[in-house]
C-alpha cells in the first residue's frame, strides 16, 4: 500500500546507534569549540544569510530530520478536527444540537484556506471538522506531510480566532480553540469517492443522533435519559421519535446540519476589454464556492463541476457499502520511536512578509518577540508532557518528556495539537502586546517532530538551536544597521559577505558604537521556557506549586542543565514498558 515515504527501521536504528555514541567528553569538547559571547522577534535580512557563514559542530542533529513525502500518485488530503471542541462549544454556550453561527465560521475559515492556496481543490466539512483534498498533481512543499498538514491546521486556526467577531460580534471567546490534522492518503479516485461517502454519512448520521438527543433534552429528559432512549436505535426509529414527538420532518432541516458544507473551486468564462479600441476577449478564471449537496460522492455531482474532474480525476461508477475499517488502512498513523525525546520544532511560514506588513522593528522586535514566548508558554501549560521549549525570531522547539504518551507518540496529532494551539494563542494574544496595530492577516506556522535518541544529543540539539540564534542575530543586527546608515539591501549584503563573527562586532564598534554584547540577551540567547518552583517572597521553595517561567540562558554550556536536572531527567526503558504493560 503506498504511503508516505520512510528511512526503513534498521536504517533509522543505525543512525540512532552510532549518534548515540558521543560521549560527554566528545560534546564538550564540540561546546569549547564554539563559546557564545556573554551572550529573535530578529527581523530576517531580505538574503539567506546562514549561506555565508561557517556551520555550527552541533549541525550533525540535523542527520535525525526525515522527510516523510506522500509519493506521488497519491492523492492528499488533509483532514483537521476540534481538540476538546465538546467543552469549547459549552463554554462558548453554542446552540444545540447546530449553531448555524459556527458552521457559517468554519465554513468561512476554510473558504479562506482554499483562496490562500491554489492546489487545495475540494473541501468537505460538517461540526467541527473538515477536509482538504490537493489537486493530483500537487508539489506544495514538495509533499512532506507534516509541512502539508501543519501549515494547513494553523493557517484555519489563526482564521477561526481573528474571524470569530464578524460571526459573534458580541460573545468574547472564552476558551482557546485547537485542532488535529492528519494526512490521508488516496492511492485512486475510488478510494477519494469512498472517503468523501463515508465522511459525508458520518454528518448524516452524527446530525440525526444529535437533534434527537437534544431534543429529548430539551423536553425535560436528562442526559443520561436521552442517551439510554437513544442506545441502539436505527435510523428509521430516530426519524419516527423526531416526527411523532416533537413534530419535525427530518428531511425539512437546513441542508447544511443534514448534508454538510462542500466548497469547491470552479472555472468561470468572464469577458473582458482591455482596450477601448479592441474587441472584448474571453478569460476564465477561478472562483470558490459553497454548496450543500445531498451525495458529493456521486458521479452527478462531480461531473456537474468539470474542474474537479480537470484537477482530481472523474468517478467511474456510484459508491455503496463504505466500510470504516477498508478506509482506516489509508490513514496515516506514522508513531515516533519509544525510548527518544520528541521535538516539535515549529517556525513561522513567509514571516519576513509578515513581519515587514505588520511594521515590526528591525533587526529586532522586542514586543513580537514577547508575543511568540507568551504563545510558548500557554502551550507548555496546555500539554503537561512538554518538559522544555526554546524559541528565537520566529521559531519554537518544544521537547516531550522521553516516556511521553501524548496521542500514542502519533506524529501527526502531536505535530497539529501544538501548531494549531500555538497560532490560536498567537492571536489571541495580539492585541495584548501590539494594542494600536491590527493583525493585518493570520499568520501560520509549520511543524515538524524529530525523535532525539540520547540524553547528549538532544542537548546538542538545543546547542545547535542557540548557535543558530546567535550567528542570524549578530548578522542581522549588522545589516539592518548597514541599511539604516543608508547601504542599499545589496550593498549590505556584499559587504558582510564571508565576514566572521569578530570582524561582524568590530563593525559594530567601529561603525555604530554598538557593543553587541551588550545588546538584550533577549536578542543574543533567545528564550527559554520551562517549569520551575515558585519561590515565595521570603526565598522558601514551596515544593507544591509550580510555574512556567521564561529566561534567556546559556544552554549550551552545563551550568543551566546543572541548575535543572529534572527538565530532561530519563526514564529506563526497562521501568517504562512495564508501566505500559
Amino acid at each position: 500500500m503506498p504511503y508516505t515515504h520512510m528511512k526503513s527501521l534498521p536504517a533509522l536504528l543505525f543512525l540512532f546507534s552510532t549518534a548515540a555514541n558521543i560521549t560527554p567528553q566528545r560534546r564538550q569538547f564540540r561546546r569549547r569549540q564554539f563559546r557564545l559571547p556573554d551572550i529573535a522577534f530578529t527581523s530576517p535580512a531580505p538574503c539567506c544569510a546562514k549561506a555565508d557563514m561557517a556551520n555550527s559542530k552541533y549541525e550533525y542533529v540535523k542527520s535525525f530530520e526525515s522527510e516523510d513525502e506522500v509519493m506521488y500518485p497519491n492523492l492528499i488530503v488533509v483532514r483537521i478536527d476540534g481538540r476538546n471542541f465538546a467543552r469549547f462549544s459549552e463554554v462558548n454556550e453554542f446552540e444545540k444540537p447546530n449553531d448555524e453561527r459556527a458552521l457559517n465560521l468554519m465554513n468561512s475559515c476554510a473558504t479562506s484556506v482554499l483562496e490562500k492556496y491554489p492546489d487545495i481543490i475540494l473541501a468537505y466539512g460538517f461540526n467541527d471538522e473538515y477536509s482538504f483534498i490537493f489537486k493530483k498533481e500537487t508539489k506544495f512543499y514538495q509533499r512532506r506531510a507534516s509541512k502539508i498538514l501543519s501549515l494547513i491546521v494553523s493557517f484555519f486556526t489563526s482564521l477561526y480566532v481573528a474571524k470569530w467577531n464578524e460571526f459573534f460580534p458580541h460573545a468574547e471567546m472564552r476558551f482557546t480553540p485547537s485542532f488535529k490534522s492528519r494526512i490521508v492518503c488516496c492511492p485512486s479516485m475510488e478510494v477519494l469517492q469512498a472517503y468523501l461517502a463515508w465522511r459525508q454519512r458520518e454528518c448524516h448520521s452524527k446530525n440525526q443522533y444529535n437533534t434527537c438527543f437534544w431534543m429529548l433534552v430539551k423536553s425535560g429528559k436528562s442526559e443520561t435519559e436521552a442517551y439510554n432512549i437513544l442506545k441502539g436505535t436505527q435510523k428509521q426509529e430516530q426519524n419516527e421519535i423526531l416526527f411523532q414527538q416533537f413534530g419535525i420532518n427530518y428531511k425539512n432541516l437546513p441542508s447544511m446540519y443534514r448534508q454538510g458544507s462542500c466548497i469547491l473551486k470552479t472555472e468561470v468564462d468572464e469577458t473582458v476589454k482591455i482596450h477601448d479600441k479592441e474587441s472584448p476577449v474571453k478569460r476564465s478564471r477561478k472562483m470558490v464556492k459553497t454548496v450543500h449537496s445531498e451525495n458529493i460522492a456521486s458521479r452527478s455531482f462531480w461531473n456537474d463541476y468539470s474542474y474537479l474532474c480537470k484537477e482530481l480525476g472523474c468517478f467511474e461508477q456510484n459508491v455503496n457499502n463504505i466500510k470504516h475499517e477498508y478506509l482506516k488502512l489509508f490513514q496515516s498513523e506514522n508513531k515516533l520511536l519509544p525510548f527518544t525525546w520528541i521535538v516539535i520544532r515549529i517556525d513561522g511560514s513567509h514571516f519576513h512578509r509578515f513581519s515587514e506588513v505588520q511594521g515590526f522593528e528591525k533587526p529586532n522586535d522586542e514586543q513580537a518577540l514577547k508575543l511568540m514566548n507568551v504563545s510558548a508558554v500557554a502551550v507548555l501549560e496546555e500539554f503537561n508532557d512538554i518538559v522544555f521549549a526554546y524559541g528565537v525570531s520566529d521559531e519554537y522547539s518544544f521537547v516531550l518528556k522521553k516516556n511521553s504518551q501524548l496521542y500514542q507518540r502519533r506524529a501527526s496529532e502531536i505535530v497539529s495539537a501544538v501548531v494549531s494551539f500555538f497560532s490560536s494563542t498567537y492571536v489571541i494574544k495580539w492585541k495584548e502586546f501590539f494594542p494600536e496595530k491590527e493583525l493585518k492577516y493570520p499568520p501560520n506556522f509549520d511543524g515538524r517532530a524529530v525523535c532525539y535518541p540520547s540524553y547528549e544529543i538532544i542537548r546538542d540539539y538545543f546547542a545547535w538551536r542557540q548557535v543558530d540564534c546567535h550567528i542570524n542575530n549578530q548578522y542581522n543586527t549588522c545589516f539592518w544597521m548597514l541599511v539604516k546608515s543608508g547601504k542599499s539591501t545589496r550593498e549590505a549584503q556584499s559587504l558582510l559577505k564571508g565576514t566572521q563573527a569578530l570582524e561582524k562586532n568590530q563593525m559594530l564598534s567601529q561603525l555604530f558604537g554598538i557593543d553587541y554584547n551588550t545588546l538584550p540577551v533577549i536578542f543574543r540567547n533567545g528564550s527559554s521556557v520551562f517549569w520551575d518552583k515558585m519561590v515565595t517572597d521570603n526565598g522558601v521553595v514551596a515544593k507544591s506549586h509550580k510555574k512556567v517561567v521564561v529566561d534567556h540562558p546559556n544552554i549550551i554550556e552545563d551550568d543551566f542543565w546543572g541548575a535543572h536536572p529534572l527538565i530532561l531527567e530519563t526514564t529506563s526503558p526497562r521501568s517504562l514498558s512495564l508501566s505500559l504493560t
